[in-house]
């Protein structure tokens, strides 16, 4: 059976937010636009969304398959389409391409056939439209690094980690390279510190506005408004690259201790990951810079921290977290108070410094100490979180100016475990760099030579060497 063009978006707007019950004459797609779309923010915008809704697919979805559409906002703010008729058509439809409709469909769903089944160009730009007009997010804050280069932000909760492999395919076959893939795993969400609980933040899967509004589409009208005002802050057009012939580069990351979750797939869990790309590879996509990921491999010692990078809490949490762990309980500390004048004079234009190590390959990046020393000092109107809200480096220098005998407590451990730095009711643990003593905690996976496992650390690794 071949899939239409409007059929193809009905799929894509069906997967991308359909979500269903036990009732057999009715399903509703959600719509993430709470802030993007509010009533009370933007209210021309929620009028357009409406709009779009009746317009553009409630015609379809009545013609194609006999179900009528409305629109409504939940107490909660959030907007969804209410699908009532005879669903049974619709659902045999996505069966016979492997998509069980049941509960949140994106969650699960194996798109893979369908999209195998999307015959030429325009379909496939058909159901990615249904995708970007659900999940496809265009807020102005969704950029890479600077206002010059807008995304287009494909958003998936869960753990469908194929899922997204599956949609950045689909993408390459209309030549829409992604940009980046931010994936739900907490080498990602949690790169510094592994013992942040809140990493699950799902997968986002970013395209450059600039190459989407070239190969790929949305249906509803406010979508198409809202990419082209966020274009128009850019200061020059941005063309992607294919991901092999892009280059990469990979910063130090925290082993964490989720990396073992239940809800990873099996492919995933266990794995610790050093890049986005890395993933890819893992995944098997026939798009990973296989080459580039094993040159990574080489110097895995200085890309794999067995301990948090940096850590921020009150301090009570922070002694818990040492208390709990053996190695770093049983450690002797040297206790003393550090002079953030000293310490900032002598190192603030030396940041990637290695100090109170062993030798100069060894010790606590200046950089995460200067930022844990800006957490001790920063009042609570100058945090956001556990993050100070403007660069550790000002923040340090504004409160030295009001008092330059400022000082907190370092107590540097007898062995290369955390440091730890205490100041104004809080406490940080600071991570040691150790290549040499890392790089013998990490193997490779028996059945897959891209995906790393990493041991637990012992005081017997860092006493020998």
């Amino acid at each position: 059976m071949s899939i239409s063009t409007d059929k193809a978006y009905i799929f894509g707007i069906v997967v991308g937010g359909g979500l269903f019950g036990n009732a057999e004459d009715t399903f509703i797609i959600n719509l993430p636009y709470r802030q993007w779309g509010s009533y009370e923010k933007n209210p021309n915008r929620a009028a357009k969304i409406s709009s779009d809704i009746l317009r553009t697919v409630s015609p379809m979805f009545r013609t194609t398959y006999n179900i009528q559409i409305s629109f409504e906002t939940t107490p909660r703010g959030n907007r969804r389409i209410l699908c009532e008729g005879d669903v049974s058509e619709l659902k045999a439809d996505l069966q016979s391409y492997g998509v069980t409709c049941e509960g949140d469909i994106r969650a699960n769903a194996d798109i893979s056939k369908l999209i195998a089944n999307l015959a030429d160009d325009f379909t496939r730009r058909r159901f990615i439209a249904g995708l970007a007009d659900t999940i496809g997010s265009t807020r102005k804050s969704h950029r890479r690094f600077t206002d010059d280069k807008q995304i287009i932000s494909f958003e998936l909760k869960g753990y469908n980690f194929a899922f997204i492999c599956d949609l950045c395919r689909l993408l390459y076959k209309i030549k829409c390279y992604p940009d980046q893939i931010l994936w739900n795993h907490p080498n990602f969400h949690a790169g510094s510190n592994c013992y942040y609980t809140s990493w699950t933040k799902g997968h986002k899967l970013r395209v450059l506005l600039d190459q989407y509004d070239e190969f790929g589409s949305f249906a509803f009208s406010t979508k198409v408004e809202s990419a082209a005002a966020n274009r128009k802050t850019q200061y020059q057009a941005n063309n992607a690259i294919p991901c092999p012939e892009r280059e990469i580069s990979a910063k130090p990351s925290s082993v964490h201790q989720a990396e073992h979750d239940r809800r990873l797939p099996d492919v995933i869990r266990g794995g610790h990951y050093i890049h986005n790309r890395h993933v890819c590879a893992v995944l098997g996509c026939e798009h990973a810079p296989y080459k580039a990921i094993e040159k990574m491999f080489v110097d895995i010692g200085k890309l794999v921290i067995p301990f948090p990078i940096i850590c921020r809490n009150k301090l009570a949490d922070i002694e818990k977290i040492i208390s709990t762990d053996p190695l770093m309980h049983e450690r002797k500390y040297d206790i003393s108070l550090l002079s953030i004048q000293g310490m900032y004079q002598t190192f603030i234009a030396d940041c990637d410094k290695l100090i109170y190590g062993k030798d100069s390959e060894t010790g606590y990046m200046v950089s995460d100490v200067l930022q844990g020393i800006a957490y001790c000092l920063a009042t609570n109107d100058e945090l956001n979180g556990t993050r100070v809200r403007k660069k550790y480096s000002e923040l340090i220098k504004r409160h030295l100016e009001a008092d330059d005998l400022l000082s907190i407590e370092i107590r540097i451990p007898d062995l290369l475990t955390p440091l730890v730095l205490v100041g104004n009711g809080r406490g940080v643990l600071i991570g040691a760099r150790n290549p040499r003593v890392y790089k013998d905690l990490v193997s490779i996976a028996p059945d897959n030579k891209y995906k790393l496992y990493v041991r637990r650390i012992t005081e017997d690794d860092l006493n020998e060497k």
